[in-house]
């Protein structure tokens, strides 16, 4: 029996992490990349993939049932293959939604959905939802977000993703569709877009040029390694329960401006780049991520250290200059367009 993995959003930060991940890890399964290709998804992060025998990108839009459709066309094997979704694609910046919060419900919800409808009709073996630990709120001081916190989004952002979790809930206990949701801590790592906040300082330190802070930068979050996200995804598509959530977290509380020291300390950058600005609403003040459930039942647990693991992305971030650049300039579009406009897609 193959296996194909029809990855959604796998041109963006963490999907392209997980497509570079099953290519070393499941070398012999099919891989489907569907992606809208917005601002933040970029061929060029797969461009070691993309003449891979077995791999297939689809320039496609989530909310668009005849985009989803040629997906699931391109994934399509022979009778009795196995068929699984990994579902990234997603608007994910919270200051983003706090400008408008439109794009985030029509593509965040009504895009699942249109998923959900789709995995049905195709039989889907497994459907894998990639959500974070957002829709659970914000924490006091003390205690961490498991599976049964309820769900209380304060953004728009986390209010689309809450929504979409209970979609794919429903699809569960309707439709009997076999699906788990994954909820993470903030994930750090290569190829992310430089409007989150590590790969922000990065750039920023790098260039001398001022690092805002929101607010008074005590913001708690947990940091997970995207590398170690990816394999926890993995975990859970080839072995966790029908219906479940699983949190993922990487066992490393700290406040933004922690991190942010710590960026410094390894770039040997100055303090006096750190600027203060005013917070945004509705600033969730501490998230933290129970993850002994994934543990427990499914046996994974982070592999990297933080100590490890920020290194590794700032070297990344240093030695990969023209990336960023890329990136930065909206250059990155034009990359694809040079390489494949006049024959169309790599099959």
């Amino acid at each position: 029996m193959n296996t194909t993995v029809l990855v959604t959003g796998g041109a963006g930060f963490i999907g392209s992490n997980f497509v570079h991940m099953l290519v070393e890890l499941r070398p012999d399964w099919r891989i489907v990349n569907l992606d809208a290709l917005t601002y933040a998804g970029n061929r060029e992060n797969l461009a070691a993939v993309e003449d891979r025998k077995g791999y297939r990108f689809v320039h496609g839009d989530i909310r668009k049932e005849e985009d989803v459709e040629a997906a699931f066309a391109a994934a399509k094997g022979a009778p009795g293959d196995r068929l699984l979704v990994v579902h990234f694609a997603a608007e994910s910046h919270v200051d983003r939604s706090i400008v408008s919060g439109l794009p985030f419900v029509t593509t965040n919800v009504v895009g699942t959905q249109v998923l959900l409808d789709a995995a049905r009709r195709h039989a889907v073996a497994r459907f894998v939802h990639v959500s974070t630990d957002e829709v659970y709120g914000t924490l006091g001081a003390t205690g961490a977000f498991r599976e049964d916190t309820p769900l209380s989004p304060n953004s728009p952002y986390s209010a689309s993703k809450a929504a979409s979790d209970l979609l794919v809930r429903a699809a569960v206990h309707t439709h009997g569709l076999d699906a788990c949701i994954t909820r993470c801590s903030n994930n750090y790592g290569p190829y992310q877009f430089p409007e989150k906040l590590l790969p922000l300082v990065i750039a920023n330190a790098s260039e001398g040029k001022p690092l805002p802070i929101y607010g008074d930068g005590l913001q708690v979050r947990d940091w997970l390694y995207v590398r170690d996200h990816a394999e926890a995804i993995l975990a859970v598509l080839e072995k966790g329960r029908k219906g479940e959530v699983y949190n993922i977290g990487g066992n490393n509380e700290m406040t933004n401006l922690a991190l942010v020291r710590c960026v410094l300390a390894e770039l040997a950058a100055p303090e006096s780049l750190i600027t203060y600005v005013k917070d945004r609403p509705g600033h969730d003040r501490r998230y933290a991520i129970d993850a002994s459930k994934i543990r427990a039942e499914i046996g994974w647990a982070p592999r990297f250290t933080f100590e490890t693991a920020l290194p590794l992305t700032v070297r990344w971030y240093r030695s990969e200059t023209e990336w960023l650049q890329r990136v930065r300039s909206g250059a990155y579009r034009e990359y694809y367009a040079r390489q494949y406009g006049a024959r169309g897609d790599p099959a």
